[in-house]
């Protein structure tokens, strides 16, 4: 089975499945990437996942939805198009492959993530997590109509996967995220290196994703709200405390006018 990240607007990416002749894709906010690959590949698509309601997520459903296709979503969150409501403790049974849900509220109240715990096939890396705007590499997803403590509740859960599981995010904001990173945390050495390499990814017009939890976990700084440098940071910019959330809060908060 393959993983694609397929392109879409201007920094999102539609998560793709397939194993050849049949599709699976995660967050297809435009319909017409999805039916270039199905074109290009020769699929025809059989199941359709989405994290949460936002346009950019959703508005490629109405012309994707053809011959009944299984539309699964949170069950929290009114979406137009949604056959199947999903959340914590539900699976999805797609050609072979587990697929578990997980709530992870935060950016939005009903936000869902999608893990397939062993992977697509041995040979692919291990497992996978779909984590549509909660996670992304190097940052985290701003508030909307979700809380600051769900936020940090659903990316310290996030964090508890296994260091090898790709990580799916829905945007391509890594360069930014880097940016503001190395401006908490100047002296962490795994950065430098990061930057370096999802730079020249980008110069040649790939994607900086998956990444990996091994990876987060040692460049995120909100997956690092007890590490000394980021938490002096945090109380630089507003902090009440030195507690991990409230780190966590005050780095998502100067992140939003960074």
């Amino acid at each position: 089975m393959k993983l694609l990240a397929l392109p879409a607007f201007t920094d999102n990416y539609i998560w793709m499945l397939h194993n050849g002749r049949h599709a699976l894709v995660i967050d297809p906010g435009d319909a017409a990437p999805v039916q270039e690959a199905l074109r290009q590949h020769g699929l025809t698509l059989t199941a359709i996942l989405v994290t949460h309601r936002h346009p950019d997520h959703v508005d490629g459903l109405s012309a994707l939805q053809t011959d009944h296709i299984p539309v699964y979503g949170p069950t929290r969150e009114e979406i137009p198009g949604i056959t199947h409501r999903v959340s914590e403790g539900d699976t999805i049974h797609w050609e072979g492959a587990t697929v578990k849900v997980w709530d992870v509220p935060g950016h939005t109240a009903g936000h869902i993530a999608y893990l397939l715990d062993n992977g697509i096939e041995a040979a692919t890396g291990g497992p996978i997590a779909f984590v549509g705007d909660t996670l992304f590499s190097g940052g985290c997803g701003r508030l909307f109509d979700g809380r600051m403590d769900q936020l940090y509740d659903s990316l310290t859960r996030l964090a508890t996967l296994p260091d090898h599981t790709r990580i799916c995010a829905a945007h391509e904001y890594t360069l930014s995220n880097l940016r503001f990173a190395k401006a908490v945390e100047p002296d962490n050495p795994d950065l430098g290196a990061y930057l370096s390499r999802c730079e020249a990814l980008r110069a040649q017009h790939q994607p900086t994703l998956p990444s990996t939890m091994r990876n987060e976990k040692a460049i995120n700084p909100f997956l690092r709200c007890n590490e000394p440098q980021v938490v002096s940071s945090a109380m630089q910019h507003g902090a009440r405390d030195t507690s991990p959330q409230a780190v966590f809060a005050a780095l998502r908060q100067w992140k939003n006018t960074f």
